[in-house]
């Protein structure tokens, strides 16, 4: 693909305006296509493509391009030796000095720490290997699964289809997809199709949710005619797919702190069919309505607000937007969110904690704090209460995900049991 000088100054554009990385990336991006209206989608692909694949190969290319890592000559480093683009289709775009200077890019081999080379912080790499326990292999290893772009996964609504028939209409309408491996309702869709625009997607068959939170789903098993939270719901990915496990029946609560996020859960909501789901905005993790229910509840899920490093491979912004601080903040709103979630659950109820994090310290740590207080609950196996779901995954007492292993985003989820009174 020849790449004209208009898209390649378009792309230096885009790239200045997401890199001082203030902000998410997606919504920087979002800003740059409405002030550009008249980009096509091909156009958009390709800046979107070029923007993310400087920031999930920052470190490499800012040695490349060092000591000026300015927007412009990132992005052609980025073009050259990440994304695979020879002279001839830069031709148009570039000065005779930027094709030299990028001919030349070719041969570089700059020395790369650690964590230059698995392109995460050095603080992020330190928590994994002194608290985490992994030694640099598993650390480099990790950490390339994170530099390439996450498939497209999404979850069958079996309130409205079976999995089969969404494979089928995929493959009727020439979307290459499969099931997923562990999740029985996940299929995986090679590309990036305009899923939004499909009657598939518009009447709620299908929902787009990566496998791994899936899983969370299913180590909380939530059955027919029971009371459930989920107590950070978010944009409520995870609640539809409560709901439905719950064919609709019995009460499910969504509770937000967020009333955006609660508003992006409607026109969801409405898509899926289910008419057991209660959105409630709530004012902090001591509202009123959380005492009500005291002790009320069969099954809660934490899926707690955390650093989202489990997620680079979608936000590679993340990494320069994350900190020691910001994770010692969010450890505390964690361990206030889980003892509140925690009163919930009665006798015999079942709570799941799970963040989408690689950190030990929003991890093991959290649960370990949480256990040594809370006698009145034990820890459950999360490998077996996933064999009861049909799904077979050697994860031990603890579920751990990652893109280098499951192909799935990073997560870590406990399941907790309330003994019996």
């Amino acid at each position: 693909m020849a790449i004209s000088h208009s898209l390649f100054q378009h792309a230096v554009d885009a790239l200045r305006r997401v890199l001082p990385c203030d902000k998410p990336a997606d919504a920087a991006l979002s800003a740059f296509f409405r002030d550009n209206p008249k980009l096509g989608q091909q156009d958009r692909h390709f800046i979107a493509e070029s923007v993310f694949a400087v920031l999930r190969r920052h470190a490499l290319l800012s040695a490349l391009t060092a000591p000026q890592a300015t927007p412009k000559r990132l992005l052609i480093a980025s073009l050259v030796r990440v994304r695979g683009h020879n002279l001839r289709e830069l031709s148009d775009a570039l000065t005779e000095a930027e094709q030299k200077w990028a001919g030349e890019l070719k041969a570089l081999d700059p020395e790369l720490t650690l964590a230059e080379r698995a392109e995460l912080p050095d603080w992020v790499v330190s928590a994994m290997q002194q608290d985490g326990g992994l030694d640099d292999e598993a650390v480099l290893t990790l950490g390339r699964a994170m530099q390439h772009p996450a498939p497209l996964d999404l979850r069958a609504n079996t309130i409205k289809t079976r999995r089969e028939d969404a494979l089928n209409e995929l493959t009727a309408l020439g979307i290459p997809a499969e099931f997923t491996p562990l999740s029985p309702f996940g299929l995986r869709v090679k590309g990036k199709p305009a899923l939004t625009r499909m009657p598939l997607f518009t009447n709620g068959m299908v929902e787009v949710q990566d496998e791994g939170s899936q899983l969370l789903g299913l180590l909380l098993a939530p059955r027919r005619g029971e009371m459930v939270v989920d107590f950070c719901a978010g944009a409520g990915g995870k609640t539809l797919l409560l709901g439905a496990m719950m064919a609709s029946t019995g009460r499910l609560y969504a509770f937000d702190i967020s009333e955006k996020r609660l508003a992006n859960l409607k026109p969801r909501l409405a898509r899926s069919g289910l008419s057991n789901v209660h959105p409630q905005l709530l004012a902090s993790e001591k509202d009123a309505r959380i005492k009500r229910l005291a002790g009320k509840i069969d099954r809660v899920l934490v899926d707690a607000p955390c650093s989202g490093l489990g997620t680079l491979r979608r936000n590679p912004d993340l990494k320069f937007r994350q900190s020691p601080d910001s994770v010692a903040q969010l450890n505390a709103t964690q361990a206030n969110i889980l003892n509140a979630a925690a009163a919930l659950v009665k006798p015999g109820g079942r709570l799941v904690y799970a963040t989408c994090s690689l950190l030990p310290a929003e991890n093991d740590a959290i649960i370990d704090a949480f256990l040594a207080s809370h006698p009145e609950f034990s820890e459950l196996n999360a490998e077996a209460l996933l064999a009861e779901q049909r799904v077979t995954l050697a994860t031990g007492s603890r579920l751990r995900l990652n893109p280098a292993q499951h192909n799935t985003d990073g997560f870590f989820a406990v399941a907790l049991g309330r003994n019996p009174a």
